[in-house]
């Protein structure tokens, strides 16, 4: 089995597993029983479950908004990492609540920037700003959208994942371009 492969496996049979019970109470045994592998293929490919799970949800965060990246279309990535949220939820939820809720943290922060930053870098275009500048207006949006996503995994994702888009799209309709605006007055005050 090529490595990717065997990786996709792996992750495949600790979706499937945790569909029957928590993280907590899943063994590396389990995973290489459900997908026929030994313990060593396991441990060449990941240090524990955690990781396994780390693994599973970036790389499928990541595909997400891979093209999704501009004032255009950002909200289709922010849809569509909600979609994949939403499809793992089962992993999210223990994750969110067995585990450890910063390692959710951690994946929206990585995966929010990914997302935001080239969007504010675009709408930066002829504002004077310096990249500090960009930086903070895209970290307090980075931080504003993990607090919607955060929220809605604590509600056990109830919401959809459309409506918590088309919630957050309508809240911030136009603000990027005014945040990097007023970030450029406060950055000339200041000099």
């Amino acid at each position: 089995m090529k490595s990717d492969a065997t990786k996709q496996a792996l992750a495949n049979a600790l979706k499937q597993l945790l569909q029957k019970k928590q993280i907590t109470k899943i063994t590396i045994n389990d995973i290489t029983e459900a997908c026929g592998i030994s313990r060593m293929t396991f441990y060449y490919h990941f240090k524990d479950i955690y990781d396994l799970a780390d693994w599973t949800l970036q790389e499928a965060l990541h595909a997400a908004i891979a093209e999704n990246r501009t004032h255009d279309n950002w909200q289709q990535g922010f849809l569509n990492l909600l979609e994949v949220l939403k499809a793992h939820q089962s992993l999210i939820l223990n994750a969110y609540r067995a585990i450890d809720r910063e390692m959710v943290e951690r994946y929206m922060r990585r995966e929010v920037e990914a997302l935001l930053l080239p969007v504010v870098e675009e709408q930066a275009a002829g504002i004077k700003i310096s990249e500090k500048g960009k930086h903070t207006v895209a970290i307090f949006y980075a931080y504003a959208f993990m607090g919607v996503v955060m929220e809605w995994i604590q509600r056990n994702m109830a919401a959809s994942p459309q409506e918590v888009a088309a919630t957050t799209a309508a809240m911030i309709h136009g603000d990027f371009r005014n945040s990097l605006e007023n970030m450029s007055r406060y950055e000339a005050k200041k000099a």
